[in-house]
């Protein structure tokens, strides 16, 4: 970080002779504490997305940010529609991998007692693992509709209510998917595994609100001390995964047949309006809408797994945001409206009241900014401001961020003793393996209260409840 600059609390920046072709500085949006834990290579990378074409004002990077494929997890930037690109490397593998939050009728204290028995229903209702396939079996044409339709697919087959989509981000459907440049071998690892919460940092938690930061907006959003919430924390599975992976290898040769100087091969991209950028967006909504379906499908087993134990119960949708997607967005570029390609990579919208896409129930406060915390620490849910709009093109991090890659973990805990320390905090976990709780042991991640608070005292999204776990599963 030596060779970064502070340009205010909480923004340092990547100057353009950081490495040469940038086109644009990059911004690094971290507390002094969190500087410390930005790996060089990180850095890199932000520097990297600066040198592409299009590009608007900064490459930037959320307080999560760690290293990614391409982009660092936690990377964001805009791209003109004439003259830049598309690169799923500003995407991710995993694309609208993202966090759904339940509001429940329930107090702590009634949940508690029954909190393994719950754990271990909802362990068993939706299956979680690598590779693991669900209980829905969908047909190809089931499939096609998933791609096409998302949460409203969902819907209008059973699982989960009409209100549920006026509380997702997109109504829980972009529009533009084209199924036919989903490959067969996509469809293959898509099909078995809707309803399925997948492996990772993927999981399903039971939570209680512990503090509430700002009354007015946890009203508006019906969250209350000691409340009961579920949060859950899953993407668009295989068929995601194989989509990007198909569409890079024709985006490494558009690369070469648009003569696009790229400083990293895995900044692989294409020219906007180019037939391989408009397939690629085309495959990539497909995945992001089988993600929405997937997560409220998982959002019905769990309601009916309440239900058993808790007849009477109610699990409303406060909101469902999206990590890792490109969305064609109007911002405001030098005093002017401009319709970009808004890459976030690890990173979600953070939309104040100004934006006509906050949902109708939130256009007075803004919408529900999610921030999952890592295995055993907080959560926090936050409110869009305007300010935003300004500073990161109304972005925010996803997440606590890593600190320590997956086979350091494994090196340094072991699953018996990670699920031991959670239990002596209170906190019940079930996982498919050991070794899954020893990956995301909460040590390997930033602390989620400093994250959250970078981004608070930004102005990007204002804290309204502090929530934490009281089981977890995970795949």
């Amino acid at each position: 970080m030596a060779d970064i600059s502070k340009i205010d609390d909480n923004i340092y920046e990547v100057p353009i002779g950081y490495r040469p072709g940038m086109r644009v500085p990059g911004r690094i949006y971290v507390s002094s504490v969190l500087k410390e834990m930005v790996e060089p290579g990180t850095i890199d990378q932000v520097a990297n997305v600066a040198c592409l074409p299009g590009i608007v004002k900064y490459s930037m990077a959320m307080p999560d940010a760690h290293l990614g494929y391409g982009f660092p997890i936690g990377g964001v930037a805009a791209f003109r529609e004439e003259g830049g690109i598309i690169s799923p490397g500003g995407v991710g593998f995993d694309i609208n991998c993202g966090v759904r939050l339940l509001r429940s009728n329930l107090r702590a204290e009634a949940v508690e007692p029954r909190i393994n028995t719950l754990i271990d229903a909802l362990f068993e209702a939706i299956p979680s693992g690598l590779g693991a396939t669900g209980r829905l079996h969908a047909t190809d044409q089931q499939l096609t509709e998933a791609f096409v339709n998302g949460s409203r697919w969902a819907v209008e087959e059973g699982y989960g209510v009409e209100a549920d989509l006026t509380h997702c981000e997109e109504s829980g459907c972009m529009p533009g998917a084209q199924p036919a440049q989903i490959s067969a071998k996509a469809r293959k690892r898509g099909r078995p595994q809707l309803g399925t919460l997948g492996s990772g940092n993927h999981f399903l938690e039971i939570q209680r609100v512990e503090e509430i930061y700002d009354e007015a907006r946890a009203k508006q959003f019906g969250l209350f001390k000691g409340q009961i919430t579920v949060m859950i924390h899953c993407g668009s599975r295989g068929a995601g995964h194989q989509i990007c992976t198909d569409h890079l290898e024709v985006l490494n040769k558009a690369v070469k047949k648009y003569g696009i100087d790229i400083p990293d091969k895995q900044l692989a991209c294409a020219p906007l309006g180019s037939p391989e950028a408009n397939n690629y967006f085309g495959a990539m909504v497909c995945a992001a809408n089988y993600a929405w379906a997937n997560r409220h499908i998982i959002a019905h087993w769990t309601r009916e797994v309440f239900e058993r134990y808790f007849p009477g119960s109610k699990l409303d949708l406060v909101y469902d945001v999206a990590h890792n997607v490109a969305k064609i967005e109007e911002h405001l570029v030098d005093g002017k409206r401009e319709r970009l390609y808004v890459h976030r990579k690890g990173a979600t919208r953070a939309f104040g009241p100004s934006r006509s896409e906050v949902p109708q129930a939130y256009a007075d406060v803004g919408q529900p900014v999610l921030i999952p915390g890592s295995m055993g620490t907080a959560s926090y849910v936050l409110c869009g401001c305007d300010r935003a709009l300004e500073l990161t093109f109304g972005s925010a991090c996803h997440g606590a961020g890593r600190v320590m890659s997956r086979s350091q973990a494994l090196k340094q805990f072991t699953g018996q003793n990670v699920k031991a320390a959670l239990n002596r905090d209170g906190i019940v976990v079930k996982a498919t393996s050991p070794g899954m709780l020893a990956e995301e042991a909460p040590q390997v991640y930033k602390p989620s209260g400093d994250v959250v608070d970078v981004v608070h005292n930004l102005g990007i999204a204002s804290k309204v409840a502090r929530l934490v776990p009281m089981g977890v599963s995970k795949g």
